[in-house]
């Protein structure tokens, strides 16, 4: 294991998603079994806390849309699994959804420290609102890192994995703003014959704004959900 990562839990976009075994709400998992898959890894602060039951139920309201899209679920805190199991059912009893993906109990911090899932200025025990999502071949594409008090905004969180797989796919980027179904941003040309060539192109199909940024039709079949991610909200 990298020599950083095992002293400062300074995982990087780019690198491959540290390995882990753990207990969870449905029963032991490793890393390894979401191979092919694209898995966002999410921890929170604490079992029977107000923002974080909002969000287990907003991940499972939204867990289809992952899954439509080749993603998994995966949830952690420092807490027992049994605080973890209570919870659960008290979510159950109080509003009839059941969550609907594990949630790790890494009571030891471990998998927590190997992620820096925890910002020592905040708390020493509580992890803060850490989503990494890892690609189908094990790789951290995307960290985003949330406040105790601030409650993540899924539909986004489902929109840049699908960005990712887009700009995949399409080896090309997306914009600001992208949603499925947009055009993707052709790279630029790298010879200044490309350039002219790009220009030309631009001038032909009034596909871009200059020989820096031009778009392109995105692939059909690159994003499986097509759907708007604001019909989560509701």
């Amino acid at each position: 294991m990298d020599y950083e990562l095992m002293m400062n839990g300074n995982v990087k976009i780019g690198q491959k998603a540290p390995d882990f075994e753990a207990n969870t709400t449905f029963g032991e998992i490793k890393l390894e079994d979401y191979k092919g898959k694209w898995l966002v890894l999410f921890s929170h602060p604490g079992d029977f806390t107000p923002v974080c039951t909002t969000e287990m139920i907003a991940f499972t309201r939204a867990h289809q849309y992952f899954k439509d899209i080749n993603t998994e679920l995966l949830g952690l805190s420092v807490d027992s699994n049994s605080s973890h199991l209570a919870w659960m059912y008290d979510i159950y009893c109080k509003t009839g959804i059941k969550i609907s993906f594990p949630i790790i109990a890494d009571r030891n911090g471990q998998i927590a420290r190997k992620y820096g899932m925890i910002a020592n200025d905040i708390s020493n025990t509580e992890t803060v609102r850490n989503v990494f999502i890892i690609d189908d071949r094990g790789i951290v594409r995307t960290i985003l890192i949330y406040p105790l008090n601030v409650g993540r905004f899924i539909p986004e969180i489902i929109r840049t994995v699908q960005a990712l797989q887009m700009a995949d796919c399409s080896k090309g980027s997306t914009a600001a703003n992208w949603m499925p179904g947009q055009p993707v941003i052709v790279s630029p040309p790298k010879t200044f014959n490309q350039l002219q060539e790009r220009n030309a192109e631009i001038q032909k199909n009034r596909n871009g704004i200059t020989w820096y940024l031009s778009f392109k039709e995105a692939p059909q079949n690159c994003v499986k959900n097509k759907k708007d991610c604001k019909q989560i909200e509701k």
